[in-house]
């Protein structure tokens, strides 16, 4: 590690060790006499029988519970020394302290007669100088890097290093998943998406988990090992929760708030960030560069690429509208002053525009029936306990059912997919006035990438039962009854108001408005009653970040009406950023509120809009052919009322692409489009993604992706 360079050790957190060397393949005659020449770990074939052949196909990587297989060979025919191998026993050991007593070394002969469901050995193919040996591990060993010694009355020689991993496609594994193409998407796929935006306009953002790049496991596994209680390796809830309360507080650690930066280059480079392994690096070895906390999604897929890696079925889980912070209560303030912009936040915790997560497929032995399955990550910050206790793993039918004592981060997830917000108006007197508004229905459309797809797959369900339905019901009185035993009941439904004198009110407004555009937004009103209501009206404009945060205001307007009796009017006008006092910081969205006043109470109504940037479109075959060049036409309208320049054009893709690749372009005038063409030839045969991402002086980082299939040489079509 280079001079200044941060690392684990800098952290706080200690016991990074060093990954083994590649395994020996040629050994020293042994005293015992026992004429070994080599032994072979045969890591290509065994890699590719453990799905690990991505990884490496020089060090041997196999999954738990699963035969791999080595060679011996000999200096002389066996014959000569029969009664030595007699007396030969293999020796597999992890950790910085062997032992049998805690299962991190096991002692085991060459025997058909061996306990396959412990570490055994058999022969399964000799001749005169050599053997090929069928070695099994225990389905529930601990993971980690192993050596593997050969023992000859008493005298030990290593033949080499390997690592286990988890494998769900293991019967006995904690972690096994039945189904294919579930294993193939949530422990195989590099190529992940990860949903954002808002709840009426969701957007997938291409990311690269890389969990098979060859430093990735070297990289989890010193940071498990911070952990010394190796002996609990073997359990997949216990390295979760240890990994994900590491990789919280590397994340509180690393992540930096974002600076003011002026250049192009330099705000550009601020949020690129494309995958996971660079990311990874940074935080354990502070290699690369740092994070910045616009990218709130980075914890969630980090942790989901270490899982994937170690071999535990993983995926990143988006929820729109999510409650954070509330301590488990189901109500949420939101203050907003007699302009409608947002004035503060309350004590109870506030709305996020949407949330990432990481849930892990597992067995729950220690649980109570019924709890297998998904489960959710949960890291918080160490209270009273070490650091590597302050992170649940929270099945998510417990948050379903609202089984709140069962683990004890339930209560804080159901509440931020079921709380309810409570809307205040702020006068200038300093009091509050209780709104009357549309309850933000929270936990939207929760959302993960499909399997073999690069669609959404939306599972709400898995987490909640439908609004209104009556199982919904039962379970909103189940949590209550709960909070009211344990003295936490502070309501599960906003205070109602009734009025003699109803006003009702409501809002249409667009769910995305176009970078430098406009678009029409209405005020719908209605007087029920039979006479005239003058109405006082107040509609602002503000950027927010994604954790509901305050980014600027934007725009107000007020205005006063008169209301008919038993009439409706609808009051519209355009939202354009010429109109905005500053444009929106990157990253941000819009949160558009309209205030009616009439009488006790004052009606309230938002909407959050997700600002879309003009749209990279790419073109190219489904299909392609290994080894031989392929073209993408690639384009973009400028839609913006000025030039969009210094544009620069990056392409990349694992399989596809050796290196990125970068083309500098001329600049694209208002309402023009540029077109180019790149050509590069595809390596690898199976299904690539092709990655292509846009930067110039009035946005960064405008990213779109296709698939495609490449094929062998002379495949037919």
């Amino acid at each position: 590690m280079g001079q200044g360079e941060p690392s684990l050790l800098s952290t706080g957190l200690t016991g990074l060790s060093v990954a083994p060397p590649s395994l020996h393949v040629f050994i020293k005659r042994s005293r015992s006499g026992l004429g070994i020449k080599s032994c072979d770990f045969q890591a290509a074939r065994n890699n590719a029988e453990h799905h690990t052949n991505d990884i490496s196909s020089q060090h041997l990587i196999v999954r738990r519970g699963q035969p791999f297989t080595i060679s011996l060979n000999f200096w002389a025919p066996i014959r000569t020394f029969l009664q030595t191998l007699k007396k030969v026993v293999l020796i597999a050991q992890t950790g910085d302290q062997p032992s049998k007593a805690n299962r991190t070394q096991a002692t085991f002969s060459i025997s058909s007669l061996g306990d396959r469901k412990w570490w055994s050995a058999m022969v399964e193919e000799r001749d005169d100088q050599s053997w090929t040996i069928s070695v099994t591990t225990p389905a529930d060993a601990v993971i980690g890097h192993y050596s593997l010694l050969l023992q000859v009355s008493g005298r030990k020689q290593c033949l080499g290093q390997f690592t286990l991993l988890f494998n769900p496609w293991g019967r006995e594994d904690a972690v096994f998943l039945a189904n294919e193409a579930q294993r193939r998407e949530y422990l195989l796929n590099q190529n992940g998406l990860i949903f954002l935006g808002t709840a009426d306009c969701i957007q997938a953002e291409p990311w690269d988990f890389g969990q098979f790049e060859e430093d990735v496991i070297d990289l989890s596994l010193d940071l498990l090992n911070v952990d010394k209680r190796v002996e609990k390796w073997g359990n997949p809830v216990h390295v979760a929760r240890v990994l994900g309360a590491l990789l919280h507080v590397l994340k509180e650690k690393s992540v930096l708030p974002t600076p003011q930066i002026r250049t192009t280059e330099e705000r550009a480079l601020l949020n690129k960030r494309r995958g996971s392994a660079p990311i990874l690096r940074q935080w354990v070895k502070g290699r690369g560069r740092p994070v910045y906390d616009g990218q709130a999604w980075v914890l969630a897929a980090v942790a989901c690429t270490v899982l994937r890696g170690l071999g535990i079925p993983a995926r990143v889980v988006t929820t729109f509208t999510s409650a954070q912070g509330t301590g488990g209560g189901l109500l949420v303030d939101e203050y907003y002053n007699e302009e409608g912009l947002q004035n503060g936040e309350g004590h109870r915790g506030r709305i996020w525009i949407f949330q990432t997560s990481t849930e892990c497929w597992m067995a729950r032995p220690a649980l109570p029936q019924g709890y297998d399955g998904w489960q959710i990550l949960y890291p918080s910050a160490p209270n009273g306990g070490g650091v590597l206790e302050a992170c649940d793993l929270v099945p998510v039918k417990a948050v379903k059912e609202g089984i709140l004592g069962l683990t004890p981060a339930v209560s804080d997830i159901f509440a931020s997919i079921n709380a309810s917000c409570v809307v205040w108006k702020c006068h200038e007197d300093g009091t509050l006035e209780l709104t009357d508004s549309n309850t933000k229905y929270v936990g939207n459309s929760i959302s993960t990438k499909g399997v073999d797809c690069d669609r959404r797959e939306d599972i709400t369900q898995n987490y909640k039962y439908p609004e209104g339905s009556l199982q919904e019901k039962e379970v909103l009185e189940k949590v209550q009854e709960n909070r009211m035993k344990h003295g936490k009941d502070d309501g599960i439904h906003p205070p109602s108001l009734e009025t003699d004198d109803p006003l009702h009110f409501f809002l249409e407004a667009p769910s995305s408005l176009a970078l430098g555009g406009d678009a029409r937004f209405s005020v719908n009103l209605l007087n029920p009653s039979d006479h005239d209501k003058e109405v006082q009206l107040a509609v602002g404009l503000q950027a927010v970040y994604y954790n509901g945060v305050l980014a600027a205001k934007l725009w107000t307007k007020k205005l006063v009406l008169t209301l008919s009796a038993n009439s409706a009017e609808k009051i519209s006008t355009f939202l354009s950023f010429s109109n905005f006092k500053q444009n929106p910081p990157e990253n941000s969205f819009l949160r558009l509120t309209a205030m009616a006043t009439h009488c006790s109470p004052t009606c309230f109504a938002q909407q959050d809009i997700a600002i879309c940037r003009p749209h990279l479109a790419i073109e190219m075959p489904e299909t392609a052919e290994q080894h031989q060049p392929l073209t993408a036409s690639v384009s973009v309208h400028n839609s913006l009322d000025a030039p969009m320049k210094g544009c620069v054009i990056s392409i990349f893709g694992r399989g596809l692409i050796h290196r990125e690749k970068s083309y500098r372009l001329s600049s694209v005038q208002s309402r023009n489009t540029l077109r180019t063409q790149l050509e590069f030839t595809p390596m690898r045969v199976g299904l690539q993604r092709l990655t292509v991402e846009m930067d110039c002086d009035m946005f960064q980082n405008l990213t779109n992706f296709r698939s495609v299939t490449v094929v062998a040489p002379g495949t037919p079509a």
